[in-house]
């Protein structure tokens, strides 16, 4: 009978600075797995298992939602559709980039770098996504044309290019100064949110204050107290930093930040399609029709500037010798 050997696992102190993550002490893949090796281990109880599946199966949950309504809606010929389906398009992209990223990661360490520029680009690219849904759908009615409307989008394609790029630098500072390094990914991520969302903040403002009976909101407090719950988890690396190596394989903050996310990127998706319906004879009447150039120009833009930045910053990696002499001083 066939037998197959799984790669052996290895403990905090058996792999390089670079691979290790705080509490976790065991679970750890050899730093130079063969690609192989990489695609089994997703078959196997590492500390890295459920961040993979994590992110698989959701990618596949939205690319099905996404398959419906194209099959669905008359896409072509309904333009005010266009901006709900560049967002599903990132909603897929993100957390397959991920998902990738955290299976091959343990190539080496430069391939580690270059999986997760990969997986941070596709972050900023949804973040993209989701101000351009926002922009459609989402806006107050008080802002709806103003210079800040009108300047929306471009500012989301400027920060998905700032977020990118803050992100790639941070690997360059994890290993030397990680706390800096958290900071500045946690800004990269956390503040084109907070941007993003400025347009529902100031509706969920009005309800408050004013009263209201607008049922989606129930869902849009849902999607915000998701995000927030992932910033957090994503920032303390809660529970693993009190009790490590308790939640080695099972428990530990990537994977709670993970279904946080996804949970909230499904509830933002169910609110925007909640409002897209209600309000769509509302907006079509207050603002003109999104155009092509308006939906998948600034993403197919962000996109191309984002693989610039990560060709760019690869190709620093590679001209930078000390992250392999690392990597083979720890491999052996």
């Amino acid at each position: 009978m066939l037998s197959l050997k799984l790669p052996r696992l290895l403990s905090i102190n058996q792999v390089p600075k670079v691979f290790r993550e705080q509490g976790i002490l065991f679970g750890y893949r050899h730093p130079r797995s063969s690609a192989t090796d990489c695609i089994f281990s997703a078959f196997q109880m590492t500390n890295e298992t459920v961040n993979i599946w994590t992110h698989f199966l959701p990618s596949w949950y939205f690319l099905w939602k996404l398959f419906v309504l194209l099959c669905s809606w008359d896409v072509w010929n309904d333009p005010y559709t266009w901006p709900f389906l560049t967002y599903m398009v990132t909603c897929c992209s993100y957390p397959l980039a991920s998902s990738l990223a955290h299976t091959f990661s343990t190539m080496s360490s430069q391939a580690r770098h270059i999986c997760y520029f990969f997986d941070y680009g596709s972050l900023s690219l949804y973040s993209l996504g989701s101000a351009i849904a926002y922009s459609a759908y989402i806006f107050p009615d008080e802002w709806i044309g103003s210079t800040f409307h009108h300047c929306y989008v471009f500012t989301a394609v400027l920060n998905a290019v700032l977020s990118t790029s803050l992100s790639c630098y941070s690997r360059f500072t994890e290993a030397e100064r990680p706390r800096y390094t958290k900071a500045i990914r946690t800004l990269a991520f956390a503040y084109p949110y907070m941007f993003d969302s400025l347009p529902l903040f100031y509706r969920l403002y009005l309800c408050a204050i004013r009263g209201c009976a607008d049922s989606v909101l129930s869902i849009h407090y849902r999607h915000t107290v998701f995000a927030f719950l992932t910033c957090f988890i994503f920032a303390t690396h809660l529970p693993e930093r009190l009790i490590p190596g308790l939640f080695d394989y099972i428990g530990h903050s990537h994977q709670l930040f993970h279904i946080c996310g996804i949970t909230g990127t499904h509830f933002q998706m169910e609110a925007l399609l909640t409002d897209m319906t209600d309000r769509r004879d509302q907006l079509l009447a207050s603002s003109p029709i999104p155009s092509f150039s308006q939906t998948v120009g600034p993403t197919v833009a962000s996109f191309t500037i984002s693989l610039l930045i990560i060709a760019a910053f690869s190709m620093t990696l590679y001209s930078m010798p000390k992250f392999s002499r690392r990597e083979k001083k720890h491999a052996d």
